[in-house]
């Protein structure tokens, strides 16, 4: 009897081992970096491959920061653009994607995401005039080299630094290839729609012209198969930096939720790459008039050229 009950006992307990086993096999982890998004799907490539990850109303998004990560800030969706790292932990579907139950970012990663998708890094061709400029300096300091002789220590000091930041120049050179090598932002696209929404000074406030333009853009995307919506926010030169960056970024977000509350676009299809301030000008800000074009928000209704058969 005594043996019996052992038994069972044994039995009990490697089903409960053998149910914990595979309840831990289905949740998975992905690392790698967003090198797309379609709709609600983002490409991540890691080291082993790609791999589709669906996002759902339930996905959390979130980023921590602080000693040993301990500080969690949780973020909206509209920060997956490609070129971010992410750690994302979910399960996978009966379909082979990978559908996310938390994605995990790096702030300091998306910042730099943010700068590229936003066309503030210097180009290669700025660099390349930097070494070209650096070079002829170097020339002027080799002829004055034969008519400063007393001062040639200096000189040889210049030269050090010239050479050391000609070093720093052929570093940026090869980040500058290595971001443009993994970030395709929007050559990967088709705009099938833009708007652009203009601000009073020091205002967030949509116009009702605006508003309902903002709800034909909905309406165009929403009938789309894998559309995603950019929102990026642009203030005049009014005010310090600082203060036109935060500008921009809240309208950016009041554009987003007018797009999420009365275009009823779900706020998966929407990425922000970010907050321009009084950078990328489409008018010169030594006008009123040229002020008031900058103070902008840009919408952007893309789709992967791949679904659109480009």
């Amino acid at each position: 009897m005594q043996e019996k009950k052992i038994a069972v006992t044994l039995m009990t307990l490697l089903s409960v081992l053998s149910l914990a086993a595979f309840g831990a096999s289905d949740e998975k982890e992905v690392k790698g970096m967003i090198t797309s998004r379609t709709g609600e799907t983002l490409i991540v490539k890691s080291a082993v491959g790609t791999t589709t990850v669906v996002l759902t109303d339930n996905t959390r998004t979130k980023d921590d920061r602080g000693l040993f990560g301990l500080e969690k800030q949780e973020m909206s969706s509209v920060v997956l653009i490609p070129g971010l790292k992410v750690d994302v932990d979910g399960t996978s579907d009966d379909q082979g994607r990978f559908v996310a139950k938390t994605i995990t970012v790096d702030g300091d990663d998306l910042e730099t995401a943010e700068m590229i998708q936003s066309g503030l890094h210097p180009t290669a061709e700025q660099v390349a005039a930097n070494v070209q400029a650096l070079e002829a300096h170097q020339g002027q300091l080799a002829a004055h080299d034969v008519q400063l002789a007393a001062q040639k220590e200096n000189i040889e000091t210049n030269q050090q630094n010239i050479a050391a930041n000609k070093q720093q120049i052929e570093a940026n050179i090869k980040d500058i290839e290595e971001n443009t090598q993994r970030f395709t932002a929007l050559s990967e696209y088709d705009v099938r729609r833009q708007a652009t929404v203009n601000f009073e000074v020091g205002s967030t406030k949509i116009s009702v012209k605006d508003q309902i333009e903002l709800k034909e853009l909905a309406n165009t995307a929403t009938s789309l198969k894998g559309y995603i919506i950019e929102v990026t926010g642009y203030a005049d030169s009014t005010g310090d930096a600082a203060m036109n960056t935060k500008l921009s970024e809240d309208r950016a977000k009041a554009v987003v939720t007018y797009l999420m509350q009365k275009g009823e676009v779900p706020v998966r299809h929407i990425v922000a790459p970010g907050a321009m301030g009084e950078y990328g000008a489409a008018a010169p800000n030594e006008t009123s008039a040229g002020r008031a074009e900058n103070r902008r928000v840009e919408v952007k209704v893309l789709v992967n050229k791949g679904i659109n058969g480009i």
